[in-house]
């Protein structure tokens, strides 16, 4: 790690100048902290303000430039202008990344700063991330320095430990678009479903859950991994108590099927549903 670190702080000080793409999660945090570290006032961190962004990721994302110790500006991304992102289909991610890093290309020339980062790192190309030719594209204006330095997202996170951010060990979390099926066009009122949804889910499960919009169902992914190891009795788990232990997460979205039903159709949606396969990175992509 200290190579690694070494690395990238040489790369990052070779820009000169330099505007950090920060969402708020713990890759483009650790990266802006770098870039602090690296070029003190000579770099900052912009932020896109969206409604693909929950207000959340706009809170963490002014707490981590704070204790990144950078310079931060939020700018309004006006995603939903673009038909080509309201759409919805397979190249969605193309286009907003494209039109995001188009718009921080330009603010940086403007105000004299010589490149735009991205906080991409390797385990970012084990998916289908079509964003990341939209960043090749801008190359070599935008770079992806911790893909350029061979940073994973454990590296990240065990540096941003090390550093002391309180997101070190956030789960991630990408836009609100991505819960949304493709081909089903992208609204305001969709997007805060899927917002309102997930702060719901989260007061019950504290690890990784997305909730996945298919129109007037809500698809809930929460965590699989860990067997909670307790006696599973009752009406609620019966049909699966003699099968395996019910992960932790499982056992609570049961045990409160009946609030979360009742609130998530006070959203909009008409069915909810729980994945059996629980959480996984990209599973809209499964359709693919």
């Amino acid at each position: 790690m200290e190579q690694k670190l070494e690395k990238l702080l040489g790369r990052l000080k070779a820009c000169g100048s330099l505007v950090i793409a920060l969402s708020g999660g713990v890759d483009s945090s650790t990266l802006a902290k770098a870039a602090s570290i690296a070029l003190g006032d000579k770099a900052v961190a912009i932020t896109a303000r969206s409604e693909l962004l929950s207000a959340d990721e706009l809170a963490d994302a002014k707490a981590m430039a704070r204790a990144a110790g950078i310079r931060h500006i939020i700018v309004d991304a006006r995603d939903l202008d673009d038909p080509q992102i309201v759409k919805n289909d397979k190249e969605r991610c193309y286009y907003c990344k494209r039109g995001r890093f188009q718009k921080l290309v330009a603010w940086a020339r403007e105000n004299g700063f010589a490149f735009v980062a991205d906080g991409g790192n390797l385990d970012d190309k084990n998916d289908y991330r079509p964003g990341m030719k939209a960043i090749e594209e801008l190359a070599p204006t935008v770079i992806s320095p911790f893909i350029e330095c061979g940073w994973t997202k454990a590296d990240i996170r065990r540096q941003a430990k090390e550093w002391g951010l309180s997101v070190a060990e956030k789960p991630s979390a990408a836009c609100l678009a991505s819960r949304v099926e493709y081909g089903l066009p992208l609204t305001p009122e969709r997007l805060a479903q899927v917002e309102k949804a997930e702060h719901i889910l989260r007061a019950v499960s504290k690890g990784q859950l997305r909730v996945r919009h298919h129109g007037n169902l809500a698809r809930v992914e929460v965590e699989a991994e860990a067997p909670s190891g307790l006696a599973h009795t009752g009406a609620a788990n019966s049909f699966l108590s003699q099968a395996a232990p019910i992960p932790d997460a499982f056992e609570e979205v049961i045990r409160r099927r009946g609030e979360i039903v009742e609130k998530l159709k006070g959203l909009g949606f008409t069915y909810v549903t729980l994945d059996l396969g629980g959480y996984r990175m990209g599973s809209a992509n499964e359709t693919l």
